[in-house]
C-alpha cells in the first residue's frame, strides 16, 4: 500500500526546530559542537552589532540588545536549525532614516509593530508567498543597500568634519563629502586602513579565524600605544552599559502608531524576505529543510522582545548564518548560546569598547558592504537579458536614489510584468497545416478541408488572452466545424476564458459547430461558468475523439441540407 502525503498539522507547521532537535536525543558531543560555533559567531557578532548600530544613528548598545534578546529568540522558537538573529546592514537606511524622522522612540515602536506583523504574517501562513520576489529585485536591493552603506561610513573612514549635520540622500551626502574632503584625517585614515587590511589578510590566510574582531582589536590597540587623535566609542557615545536594561514598552499611542506605521511596513517587507533568504541559505549549505512560517513567527517575536529592551530591529543575518555552519553547528542551541556569549562579553568587556576607534568600525562596515554587493551576480543579470537588466537596474537606482521600498516594489512590480510577457509569449495556437512551413502536431488533423483544428498550448491567461484571440481571427476560410484542443492548457483565468466564449458566439454566427477537446476540471469549469457550454459547444476527452465527432457533425448537417 502506498502511503497518502497529507498537509502538515498547525502543529507540525509550527513546532520549533529546538523541539525537534530535543525529541532527536540532543547528546553532550552535540552541545560541545554548539558551544564553539556559537562562541566563534558571537566573536563575529560583537563587532558587527555594534557598527551596524553605530551606523543606523543609533548607540552601540542598542545594537548589542538586539543580538543578544532578538538573536536568543529567533534560535529558541525559530523554523530554522541554523539561523542566527541579530541586526543587519539591510536594514541601515531604514532604521536610521526613521532614528532622522521619528527619534529612538519612534524606531523602538516600529521595531515593535514590524514583530507583530511578521508574527501574524506567519501565522497566517503566508511566509510562502515571499519567495516570489524576483531574483534580480533581491541582487538589485542588496547591491544597492552595499552602496548607501559604503557611503554612510566614508565620514568616519576618512576622519571627515562636517559644517552641518550629514544630508541623508545620496547625492546631497556624497556632495556634503566632497565638501570636506579637505578635513580629511591621516590618523583616521590609517586606523581605517589598518583594520580593513587586516580582515582582508585574516581572511585570505586564516579564513576560519575571526577577521571583524583582529582587524578591530589591532587597530584599537594601534590608536592607544600611539594615542591617535581619532573619534572612539567613548569620544562619541561614553561607551556601552554592562547590563540589559528594563523592559518596557513603547508608547503605543494611535497617533505615534499612524506615524511609524510606513516604517513598520518597511522593516517587516525587508525582515520577512531577509530572514527566509538567509534560512535558504542555511537550507542550501546543510540539506536540512526550514519551517518558514514559524520563522517569521519568531522573527516577529524576535523584534517585539527587541524593542523592549531598547534594541534596533533584527532579521536573519546570511554572513553569521553562514559562519555559525561552517564552525560546526548542530542545533539552534548555537544560536543561543551566541547570545549568551554576546551578554558575557558586554558585561566583562565593556569598558574596553569605549577605546575601539571609530574608523575600524567604519571599515568593518566597508567590507560588509563590498562583500554583500554581489558583484558577479549583478554582472551576470546585466548579460542575461534585457529584461533582467532592466528590473536590475531600476531596483537598484531607486534604492539608492529615492527609497528602499519604493525600490522593492517598483522592481517586483516590473519583474511580475516581465513575467507575464515571457509567459504570454509561451503560448501558442498551432494549426495543423501543412502549407504554411510548420510542422503540425498531428498530421491525421490536417486532411479535413471542412473541420479546423486548433491547439492551444501553455498557461493561458490574460496576458496571452489577445494574442489567441487575434490567432484565431485570423480565418481565411470558413469551415464547418472547429476542433479546439485544450490538452496541454494547465491553467485558465476568467479573461481567456471570456476570449473563447467570444470565438464560440463568431464561430457559431458563421454557422460552425465547436468541439473543445482535452478540457481539465479546472480549465472545464472556468469555461463553462463563462458561457462555454452546450448546446454552443461540444466536450470530448481528447482531439480525436473531438475530431470524429465533428465531422459526424459536418456529414449529418450536409445530409440534412440534401435535397
Amino acid at each position: 500500500m502506498v502511503a497518502r502525503s497529507h498537509d502538515p498539522s498547525f502543529i507540525e507547521l509550527f513546532t520549533p526546530k529546538l523541539v525537534t532537535v530535543l525529541r532527536e536525543r540532543y547528546r553532550l558531543a552535540d552541545l560541545k559542537a554548539d558551544a564553539v560555533a556559537g562562541l566563534t559567531v558571537a566573536i563575529v557578532a560583537l563587532p558587527l552589532s555594534m557598527a551596524i548600530a553605530i551606523a543606523s544613528g543609533v548607540t552601540p548598545d542598542r545594537g548589542l540588545y538586539a543580538s543578544i534578546i532578538g538573536g536568543f529568540i529567533v534560535s529558541a522558537l525559530g523554523g530554522s536549525r541554523f539561523q542566527i538573529g541579530g541586526p543587519a546592514g539591510a536594514f541601515i537606511v531604514l532604521v536610521a532614516a526613521t532614528v532622522a524622522t521619528h527619534g529612538v522612540d519612534g524606531l523602538l515602536l516600529a521595531t515593535f509593530l514590524s514583530g507583530l506583523m511578521l508574527s501574524a504574517i506567519g501565522l497566517l501562513r503566508l511566509g510562502t508567498f515571499i519567495k516570489y520576489i524576483p531574483y534580480p529585485v533581491t541582487v538589485g536591493f542588496t547591491a544597492g543597500i552595499a552602496t548607501i552603506i559604503f557611503a554612510s561610513q566614508l565620514k568616519d573612514l576618512l576622519g571627515l568634519t562636517l559644517a552641518g549635520p550629514e544630508p541623508g540622500p545620496f547625492i546631497p551626502k556624497l556632495e556634503a563629502l566632497g565638501r570636506a574632503l579637505p578635513t580629511a584625517s591621516g590618523p583616521a585614515i590609517a586606523v581605517a586602513a589598518l583594520a580593513v587590511g587586516t580582515i582582508l589578510l585574516v581572511r585570505r590566510l586564516r579564513p576560519h579565524w575571526p577577521s571583524y574582531l583582529i582587524g578591530v582589536a589591532l587597530a584599537s590597540i594601534l590608536a592607544v600605544v600611539l594615542q591617535l587623535p581619532v573619534e572612539t566609542i567613548g569620544s562619541r557615545f561614553g561607551g556601552i552599559p554592562s547590563a540589559l536594561p528594563a523592559p518596557h514598552l513603547p508608547d503605543l499611542s494611535w497617533a505615534r502608531i499612524q506615524a511609524v506605521l510606513p516604517a513598520a511596513l518597511s522593516f517587516t517587507l525587508l525582515g520577512g524576505i531577509e530572514s527566509l533568504l538567509s534560512a535558504v541559505v542555511a537550507d542550501s549549505m546543510t540539506g536540512r529543510r526550514h519551517r518558514s512560517n514559524c520563522e517569521l513567527v519568531a522573527q516577529g517575536l524576535a523584534n517585539i522582545a527587541s524593542a523592549m529592551f531598547g534594541g534596533i530591529c533584527i532579521t536573519g543575518t546570511i554572513a553569521r548564518t553562514a559562519t555559525n555552519v561552517r564552525a560546526g553547528a548542530r542545533s539552534p542551541v548555537s544560536g543561543m548560546l551566541h547570545s549568551v556569549f554576546l551578554l558575557l562579553f558586554m558585561m566583562a568587556a565593556a569598558p574596553l569598547a569605549a577605546f575601539i576607534p571609530l574608523p575600524a568600525l567604519a571599515a568593518v562596515l566597508a567590507v560588509v558592504a563590498w562583500t554583500m554587493a554581489e558583484k558577479h551576480q549583478f554582472a551576470t543579470l546585466i548579460r542575461a537579458s534585457v529584461g533582467d537588466a532592466v528590473v536590475l537596474l531600476a531596483t537598484f537606482g531607486l534604492v539608492v536614489f529615492r527609497d528602499l521600498t519604493e525600490g522593492i516594489l517598483v522592481g517586483f512590480g516590473l519583474g511580475v510584468l516581465l513575467f507575464l510577457h515571457r509567459m504570454a509569449q509561451a503560448v501558442q495556437v498551432d494549426r495543423p497545416d501543412t502549407g504554411n512551413g510548420r510542422v503540425p502536431y498531428d498530421s491525421t488533423l490536417a486532411t479535413d478541408r471542412d473541420v479546423i483544428v486548433y491547439k492551444i498550448s501553455g498557461a493561458f491567461f490574460f496576458g496571452a488572452a489577445a494574442g489567441v484571440a487575434a490567432a484565431l481571427d485570423r480565418i481565411g476560410e470558413h469551415p464547418k466545424a472547429y476542433v479546439v484542443d485544450f490538452s496541454a492548457v494547465p491553467v485558465i483565468d476568467s479573461t481567456a476564458a471570456a476570449t473563447i466564449e467570444g470565438f464560440v458566439r463568431k464561430a457559431r454566427r458563421q454557422g460552425a459547430t465547436i468541439t473543445i477537446a482535452g478540457a481539465r476540471r479546472p480549465v472545464l469549469r472556468a469555461l463553462l461558468i463563462h458561457g462555454v457550454r452546450p448546446p454552443l459547444v461540444r466536450f470530448k476527452a481528447d482531439p480525436a475523439e473531438a475530431l470524429a465527432a465533428a465531422r459526424r457533425a459536418v456529414r449529418d448537417s450536409e445530409s440534412t441540407a440534401a435535397p
